[in-house]
């Protein structure tokens, strides 16, 4: 996402979210409207714990197997972002965070971030290859 619009995006998504806040407000009332947040935020955090220690549980077995756990680390990013959605108070953030709750929409998301940057490929007989781009150097040489 260019700068621009990223910024763009921070100046529009709050005043959404208020906006939708005094409509459902104004509808069911404010201290049910609060109330309403305050247990989406709790409730959010809680969900996010749990997948957090699945994801944690994952990457230990991953290890175990002695592979490098990418996919479960960026998960747990994901994970990050959508506690931090979860955490301000509003509708629209809630529903994308509560959807990174998910572990097939987390797995969907991070896939198409990576074929999109160009880290994950598709090999000449359809399947898919895991590639992970870096810099190493060997010791002692």
């Amino acid at each position: 996402m260019p700068v621009p619009l990223f910024f763009l995006f921070l100046l529009i998504a709050p005043l959404v979210e208020l906006y939708l806040l005094i409509q459902v407000g104004s509808v069911i009332g404010a201290l049910p409207t609060i109330l309403l947040s305050i247990f989406t935020a709790v409730l959010g955090a809680g969900l996010v714990r749990m997948e957090g220690l699945s994801v944690l549980f994952r990457v230990q077995q991953t290890l175990a197997r002695r592979e490098v756990p990418a996919l479960e680390m960026m998960e747990g990013a994901v994970l990050l972002v959508a506690g931090v959605l979860l955490f301000f108070p509003g509708f629209i953030t809630d529903t994308v965070g509560f959807l990174l709750l998910v572990p097939q929409v987390r797995r969907w998301l991070i896939l198409v971030l990576l074929r999109r940057g160009g880290a994950m490929v598709q090999s000449e007989r359809g399947g898919r290859i895991r590639v992970i781009e870096g810099e190493f150097r060997r010791d002692g040489d």
